[in-house]
């Protein structure tokens, strides 16, 4: 569990370097041709030194949104998280962690989707660390761990959806919002062993795969025209019928029913053809 270390501003300690190397000068010079005190500089001059080292190995600078990982000989003392000149504990190991956001997008991965298609799918994934115990001790890399574990997180939300939905209703990989907040969700659930937050995921790149690509694009284009070609159908139904319904209504000319089908079969045709129609004037009556 992540916790605060011992620290204190570097400055203070600065100034204590500086009391000690004088007091150890102090300590010679009043001591240099007096006979008898050799041993006595001596040791001024290991206690001072050894003073000193202990005090430079405790400096530290941290900037910001960076972090430091305090061990004493292998205990986890704990983490100095503040920007700026510190001392801690002497003869520590700091290990700098960055807490700064991060981002990366995964190679492009070829799987199945739920349908069985094979698709390429690749995302991108916004992350930071909030835990530095956990980054440091939990995993052996948190980084590369990010990097599998969102591996892993791709390759199951695309088994677990179509690559497009043909029936209402259904979720498919390309509704982005849906999709990137579940993929999101697992990823934080994946992570949080190593000490990351997950900040964002996106999908970046999806499309089928190659063999595939060439026979879905034509299905999709045969979808597509059948799907204009209903609304056309609709909407000329509906305008033939107007327009009967208006005849009738103003009395502008009486027609049976053999003449209300032909009037429908020629506006029908000239309605829902793909090309213009051609007029053919009838100059008789119309059997």
């Amino acid at each position: 569990m992540q916790r605060k270390a011992f620290r204190i501003s570097g400055f203070i300690m600065v100034l204590v370097a500086l009391l000690v190397a004088a007091a150890m000068v102090a300590v010679i010079a009043a001591n240099v041709g007096v006979p008898g005190t050799d041993a006595a500089i001596g040791v001024a001059v290991v206690v001072g030194t050894l003073l000193l080292v202990l005090i430079a190995t405790g400096f530290i600078v941290i900037s910001p949104n960076d972090a430091r990982v305090i061990q004493f000989f292998g205990k986890y003392v704990g983490t100095i998280g503040e920007p700026g000149f510190h001392w801690t504990w002497p003869l520590t190991e700091k290990a700098k962690i960055s807490k700064r956001v991060r981002n990366f997008e995964s190679n492009r991965l070829k799987v199945s989707d739920a349908d069985g298609n094979p698709v390429e799918i690749a995302a991108v994934v916004v992350w930071r660390v909030v835990d530095t115990y956990a980054a440091k001790f939990a995993v052996d890399d948190f980084a590369h761990f990010v990097e599998v574990q969102a591996e892993t997180a791709v390759r199951h939300l695309a088994t677990s959806y179509p690559y497009e939905a043909h029936a209402s209703g259904r979720a498919s990989l390309r509704d982005s919002a849906s999709v990137s907040d579940e993929l999101t969700a697992e990823l934080r659930e994946r992570v949080t062993l190593a000490g990351v937050e997950v900040v964002e995921s996106r999908i970046t790149h999806l499309a089928y795969a190659a063999e595939i690509a060439q026979a879905m694009l034509a299905r999709q284009q045969a979808q597509a025209i059948v799907a204009a070609r209903s609304t056309i159908v609709e909407g000329a139904v509906g305008m033939v019928s107007s327009a009967l319904e208006q005849l009738s209504e103003q009395g502008v000319v009486e027609l049976d029913e053999e003449r209300k089908a032909q009037m429908v079969s020629n506006l029908l045709v000239v309605l829902c053809g793909d090309r213009n129609a051609q007029p053919v004037v009838n100059a008789g009556t119309l059997y």
